[in-house]
């Protein structure tokens, strides 16, 4: 029988993406899924449905409060919080890296360290430096990964894959698939999960 699977689409610069990152590994194995990574950029698609910025920025209200509910989110699941004074970060590079390196053993801790970096260590992500660092830590050859996240084919990749999320309705990170089965938000990640182990 196959093995079931959950896709996780997320951006590095949402705030709740970062929950779901940090937590869906652990969980995806417990239950026997495999786990999909889809990196995408959530900017263009927050533009053409009317935010010039997040949501949490520009409604100062709802600003105060998801920063608060991060604060409890993270106290509940055990993960370092650290509010970045840039928010939303600008990460085109580490998308462009997750992507290049979506179905490479090492993809699951790159995005829990570029998460850390954001949201822990409220550090640069999408400069050279930044994932030289990031990859240097982890082991890899920094200069061939970032020569082949930049080329001009995987530049493409991550617009189609933009396109693809648009097309398939995503409108935030995190968001979860089971096959068509659209989930959003890090407290659906479980829903998600549960329905993936009952197809297993």
């Amino acid at each position: 029988m196959q093995q079931p699977v959950i896709e996780l689409w997320f951006d590095f610069g949402s705030n709740y993406s970062y929950l779901s990152v940090m937590r869906i590994g652990r969980e995806a194995e417990r239950r026997g899924v495999a786990l999909a990574w889809k990196p995408f950029m959530l900017g263009p698609i927050l533009r053409e449905l009317g935010w010039s910025d997040s949501p949490f920025v520009v409604q100062e209200t709802k600003g105060r409060y998801v920063w608060r509910d991060m604060e409890r989110q993270c106290a509940k699941f055990g993960l370092p919080w650290n509010r970045p004074r840039t928010f939303p970060r600008r990460a085109v590079l580490p998308h462009r890296v997750a992507l290049w390196g979506e179905s490479e053993a090492w993809i699951a801790d790159f995005c829990r360290t570029v998460m850390m970096r954001n949201f822990v260590e409220d550090r640069d992500i999408d400069s050279d430096q930044a994932m030289f660092q990031v990859l240097g830590a982890l082991g890899l050859p920094p200069e061939p990964i970032i020569e082949a996240a930049r080329s001009p084919a995987n530049k493409e990749r991550l617009r189609e894959q933009t396109d693809e999320a648009r097309a398939r309705g995503v409108f935030g990170a995190p968001t979860f698939f089971v096959g068509d089965e659209m989930f959003w938000g890090n407290d659906r990640m479980d829903d998600a999960l549960e329905l993936a182990s009952r197809a297993g």
